[in-house]
């Protein structure tokens, strides 16, 4: 690329040929992801790039590892208000960043290649911790019954947002986190009830 540095060797040539990466996939989707265009985009030598990673799935599954880290937990005890917090924080990501476009290549990926889907299921579990130990403190607090089913629950709370981004491409409002969370806890204690 023109006005840009070659890329040195280290940890700083690594992070930017995992960032373009990202770029790429999210720009060209898995048929332009090859390792000469994400050398390309980094400003770096194909030679650079197959030093760190051995194959385009090695360097994808590299960039998205270090790309996609779970949400901070939120436990202040309070769980309406660490399920609205975890939530909105989710559903932000996925408005104001390449993360829809990502996940979008990365899943399709995901579903020919064993390695990708491994990591995958990884990343997405990784994902779900946080909002999975709300809801099983919860469940141990007595706050809902102990039949409640903690992975059924988390599919129930952020599925909204990923069909509302990924499937219907509608914007959220800002109050869909609270709505979401309400529907879900009102259910739940109608169960309780």
């Amino acid at each position: 690329m023109a006005g840009r540095e070659p890329v040195a060797r280290g940890e700083q040539a690594r992070r930017r040929v995992l960032h373009a990466a990202l770029d790429v996939l999210a720009d060209d989707g898995m048929p332009g992801f090859t390792m000469e265009s994400v050398a390309r985009r980094a400003g770096a030598s194909k030679a650079t790039v197959y030093r760190h990673w051995p194959s385009a799935s090695a360097l994808l599954v590299d960039a998205m590892d270090a790309e996609f880290r779970p949400l901070a937990d939120t436990d202040t005890g309070d769980l309406r208000a660490d399920l609205v917090s975890l939530l909105t924080r989710f559903a932000s990501s996925l408005a104001d960043s390449p993360f829809p476009k990502l996940m979008a290549a990365f899943t399709d990926a995901a579903e020919r290649d064993p390695a990708l889907g491994d990591l995958h299921a990884e990343l997405t579990r990784r994902r779900r911790e946080p909002l999975l130990r709300l809801v099983r403190g919860a469940v141990e607090r007595g706050e809902l019954v102990a039949e409640t089913d903690p992975e059924l629950v988390v599919d129930l709370l952020a599925a909204p947002f990923f069909y509302r981004r990924l499937i219907a491409h509608q914007a959220m409002p800002a109050d869909m986190p609270g709505a979401v969370v309400d529907h879900v806890l009102a259910s739940l204690r109608r169960t309780a009830g």
